[in-house]
């Protein structure tokens, strides 16, 4: 899948799966209930405010205003939100079918770690800022928290769910058809937290299972020319002990794993879109971008390995 012109929309009001469909109802009803006593409310107190009005007894009021009416409409509205809430996806593992697939997700200040299973070898495979889904499948997010509390909430799709240091919560969720619906952490985790996003990719399913064999496999070293260089600067620049990149140095797991960075359809959390240029940008100075975020700025580094690692990096599909 090639990246959106522009950004995705990020709004409950276009639902693109079944929890999502029942939580947008639940907002329209809410709303409407609302607006209907809004606009009793006024008619009443134009009512009151006719020449000639018949004066209306303090007890009357209390009774059928204060009383009647919020007790009738709240009694209906909660027996209708529980009786919908049935129909929402079970958000416990041990509830969902055995063709649900499983994927691990960490929020980190300010990134998202992702993680697969490769169901050939079984080894795990990491991704950052972007969950790639099969469409029409359930998939079930197993959800951890890394350093602060953090919330993942991804509007078309589901409701969100807080991310707790040292606990595992969980989110269902199934997207109806292929496209990409942008999320966001839900909850305040710092000066980047409005720079958190992240983005969920829903592909055919066949499409899918050829996306996850590619991520499982080790990255391609460049032949020559200017990747091959940006590899060299890569261990220049001490990258590796921060980065993972499969195939080249693995025992970094600070920051994000690089294996496919240049396959995903952004970088820097929803930041900029991912490019060559984008890339070089982000190395040379991340704190202009991203004020706070805990990758220092190459500040050693000349044009020429710079334009070099960015090509690098940028060729990992």
């Amino acid at each position: 899948m090639t990246a959106p012109e522009s950004a995705p929309l990020q709004s409950v009001l276009h639902p693109a799966g079944a929890d999502a469909h029942l939580i947008g109802q639940f907002a329209w009803v809410l709303f409407g209930a609302g607006a209907l006593i809004f606009v009793a409310m006024m008619a009443l107190l134009a009512l009151s405010l006719r020449r000639h009005a018949q004066p209306v007894r303090p007890g009357l009021w209390i009774a059928g205003a204060g009383v009647a009416l919020p007790v009738l409409l709240l009694t209906a509205l909660l027996g209708w939100s529980t009786w919908r809430s049935a129909g929402l996806a079970p958000q416990g593992s041990a509830q969902l079918s055995g063709n649900a697939l499983a994927i691990s997700v960490t929020a980190r200040m300010w990134w998202w770690e992702v993680r697969y299973r490769d169901p050939a070898s079984g080894r795990e495979i990491a991704a950052a800022n972007e969950i790639r889904i099969p469409a029409g499948r359930t998939v079930y997010l197993g959800l951890n928290a890394a350093d602060v509390i953090h919330s993942l909430w991804v509007p078309s799709l589901a409701g969100k769910r807080d991310m707790i240091p040292g606990r595992v919560t969980g989110l269902t969720l199934r997207a109806d058809k292929p496209g990409v619906y942008r999320g966001q952490c839900a909850e305040y985790c710092g000066i980047q937290h409005a720079h958190m996003a992240l983005h969920v990719v829903a592909l055919a399913p066949a499409e899918f299972e050829a996306w996850l064999a590619q991520q499982a496999r080790p990255a391609q070293a460049p032949a020559a020319g200017l990747p091959a260089r940006g590899r060299a600067a890569f261990f220049e620049q001490r990258c590796q002990n921060c980065h993972t990149i499969r195939g080249v140095a693995e025992s970094a797991q600070l920051g994000p794993d690089l294996t496919h960075v240049g396959s995903r359809l952004q970088i820097g959390a929803g930041l900029l879109r991912n490019h060559r240029g984008a890339l070089a940008g982000w190395i040379a100075d991340p704190q202009a971008l991203k004020p706070g975020v805990f990758m220092p700025a190459a500040s050693g580094i000349d044009g020429e390995s710079l334009r070099a690692l960015a090509a690098y990096l940028e060729g990992l599909k």
